[in-house]
Formats: structure tokens, C-alpha cells, sequence
């Protein structure tokens, strides 16, 4: 079985980035998947671990050990003494290609198909692999070259405004905000908080005000468009919002 603290003889032994010129070939729908994975969680402030990508990716240790083995030796990835993954220069171009195929795919599913947010997102990790870059290239001008996907974040490559984001949860009572964006680690890990969010309103660019804390500590409560909306502590964690100053 293959042992990443093997470090003799396994490939994920602690590692650099090459001095050569990344190459953007484009990677099999496997390494699609694992350099995805890295690329959300990496984005989201996590330090990436073999661990977490197997819970992610629901497989096994073992195979991500030898998956891992394999974006090493194509160069798409260094992995320390820590055992923390990391993106080589290569690595992030191809990684950043992944995710704005899945987010233009996303915002033509859910846009111009109907789709919910929560099809849209299973259904673009079917779709989005098998385009073409023409066809991809295509789609994203007849959507009006969006800076994001429908839940906010931001499509690699696409022009966008810089961002002061909070969490929700720290909104401070009275305080007012827009919704910018979704964490991608509440799409993948409770992908039915995407559906609760979408039928309270709790959308990107809604306006929406902090409203006083609640007896029970584990609820945020929130003002959205002339109603009070219950939502869990967890939830409204993944909710990041750009402050817009009190209500007035």
C-alpha cells in the first residue's frame, strides 16, 4: 500500500516547484477532479490535505495517495513535510481552467436553462469536462462574460472588482450588507444549504440587515427584503457579505 511518509520511496516525499515554464495540457477528468478539489478548499483558507481530499472526493486514503504520486510527477503539485498539497505555477493554470469550466457551465445551467442552483452544480460536473474550449469560449460570451457563478464566486479569468467580504454570522445587529457570495465548502459539504438559501432570498446581491441575536446562540437572524429569516450559525458562516454600513 502506498505510504506518503515513505518519503524514499514515494514520490509525495516533501517536494519543490520545477524551475521550468508551466505547460497547460489539459488533465485527465481524474486529475480534473483532485486539482478542483484542491483548488475550493485551498481558496476557501484550508491547508489541504491528503485526509480532507479523500472526505471530499469520497474515496479511499490509498487512492488519493496514488493520485497524489501521479499530479506530482506531472507537476501539478508539491506536497511538504507536512504533508500540506500545494499548487506548482502549472498546477494553478490548470486548476483555475477546471473551476471556470465548471462556473460558466454553472451559469448557463442555471441561467438560461432554469436549472436550481443545486441541479445546476451536479449537472455541470457531468457536463462541463466534455466541452470543447471553443464551445466553452462561445458560452461564456453569449452569458454576457459573467464575473461569477450563480452562487458568487468568482470565475477564474473573468474581470471582477476587489471584494471586502465577512461572514455573515459576524454582522454586527443593525448593520447592513449585500450578499456577494456562497461558500464552495457549503455547496460540496451540505449542498442543501443551497436550496434553503435560494428559497429564503438569502442570494448574491440581495441587500439584507443583521438584526438583533436571538435567545438561542446557535441562530442568526436576518432581515431580508421586509422579513425576518432563521438561519443556523453554520449556515450563515458560509454566507460572505460586503457591509454596506448601517440601515439608516
Amino acid at each position: 500500500m502506498p505510504d506518503l511518509a515513505r518519503a524514499k520511496e514515494s514520490p509525495l516525499a516533501p517536494s519543490s516547484a520545477s524551475s521550468d515554464p508551466p505547460v497547460t495540457v489539459k488533465p485527465s477528468p481524474a486529475a480534473a477532479r483532485y486539482l478542483e478539489a484542491i483548488y475550493y478548499l485551498a481558496h476557501e483558507g484550508e491547508q489541504v490535505r491528503p485526509g480532507r481530499l479523500a472526505e471530499w472526493l469520497g474515496v479511499s486514503p490509498p487512492t488519493v495517495t496514488v493520485s497524489l504520486q501521479r499530479l506530482v510527477r506531472d507537476g501539478l503539485v508539491t506536497v511538504d513535510s507536512g504533508r500540506t498539497i500545494s499548487f506548482t505555477e502549472a498546477g494553478e493554470v490548470a486548476a483555475a481552467a477546471v473551476v471556470r469550466r465548471h462556473r460558466v457551465v454553472e451559469c448557463w445551467l442555471s441561467e438560461e436553462l432554469g436549472f436550481d442552483w443545486v441541479t445546476a452544480d451536479a449537472e455541470a460536473e457531468r457536463v462541463a469536462y466534455a466541452l470543447s474550449d471553443v464551445v466553452l469560449d462561445r458560452l461564456y460570451e453569449k452569458l454576457g462574460q459573467p464575473a461569477t457563478c450563480p452562487h458568487g464566486n468568482e470565475i477564474p479569468g473573468a474581470a471582477s472588482a476587489d471584494r471586502r467580504l465577512v461572514s455573515l454570522a459576524l454582522l454586527e445587529a443593525g448593520a447592513a450588507a449585500r450578499v456577494s457570495r456562497i461558500s464552495e465548502l457549503a455547496e460540496h459539504d451540505s449542498p442543501q444549504v443551497l436550496g434553503l438559501l435560494d428559497d429564503e432570498g438569502v442570494v448574491p446581491g440581495v441587500r439584507v440587515v443583521a438584526e438583533p441575536r436571538s435567545g438561542d446562540p446557535g441562530v442568526v437572524l436576518v432581515r431580508v427584503g421586509g422579513r425576518t429569516v432563521a438561519l443556523s450559525r453554520t449556515t450563515a458562516a458560509s454566507v460572505w457579505v460586503e457591509p454596506l454600513g448601517s440601515p439608516g
